[in-house]
């Protein structure tokens, strides 16, 4: 029943919004998904639930645990790791995460990435990072590839994938200078790994599906 209530609150905005609402009164209306993705590529998503005062939490876990939406996932989990507008449980939130990363969910997979490569919430465990990143970074995430051929700079990983990681972060559409500039240099990392034939070869367009 709780469920069904939620349910309608999200899908039908009638049904909550009372004609009494005063001119003072500020709503916030809850965030597209391409909102979301921008918010989370410039890492300020938490900050912005802080600055809409915490008024769509009760949306978010909606979307993320009824409707079971990849992104909302991505943003409740993180609410709850780091207890924003909520009680701090970690061990929810990480399990938030771990859903959305099964959906697909680059954004979780990256993030839980980062959370094993730092020990944070988690044991570290850079090996792990790898398997998570790496879904991610074949699904074209740049980010992704960018981590990924970190961790295989720094040894992680099995060296017979260090060519396709080369290839994938090579060939990659960055979104500005300094993003090039700092892959650019972690494929230089990586190289030094490499013998110079295999560098050549995956710095070819076409050597995989990508």
């Amino acid at each position: 029943m709780l469920r069904l209530l939620i349910l309608l609150l999200i899908t039908s905005p009638a049904v909550w919004l009372s004609p009494s609402v005063t001119a003072e009164s500020v709503a916030f209306d809850i965030y597209s998904d391409e909102q979301l993705i921008e918010l989370i590529r410039k890492e300020q998503y938490l900050q912005r639930v802080k600055i809409d005062e915490c008024q769509l939490v009760q949306d978010i876990e909606a979307r993320a645990q009824v409707l079971q939406q990849p992104l909302y996932q991505f943003l409740w989990g993180e609410m709850l790791n780091h207890g924003v507008c909520v009680k701090a449980h970690p061990s929810r939130g990480m399990a938030m995460l771990q859903t959305a990363a099964e959906q697909g969910s680059p954004e979780a997979m990256l993030k839980l990435a980062d959370y094993y490569y730092q020990g944070k919430f988690v044991t570290k465990d850079r090996e792990r990072s790898v398997q998570y990143v790496l879904p991610a970074a074949a699904n074209g995430d740049v980010k992704a590839r960018m981590m990924l051929v970190k961790l295989f700079a720094e040894g992680y990983g099995s060296p017979r994938d260090y060519e396709m990681g080369y290839h994938w972060l090579y060939n990659s559409i960055f979104d500005d200078k300094e993003q090039q500039k700092q892959a650019s240099s972690l494929l230089k990392k990586l190289a030094a790994q490499m013998p110079t034939s295999i560098v050549e070869r995956a710095q070819q367009q076409q050597l995989y599906m990508q």
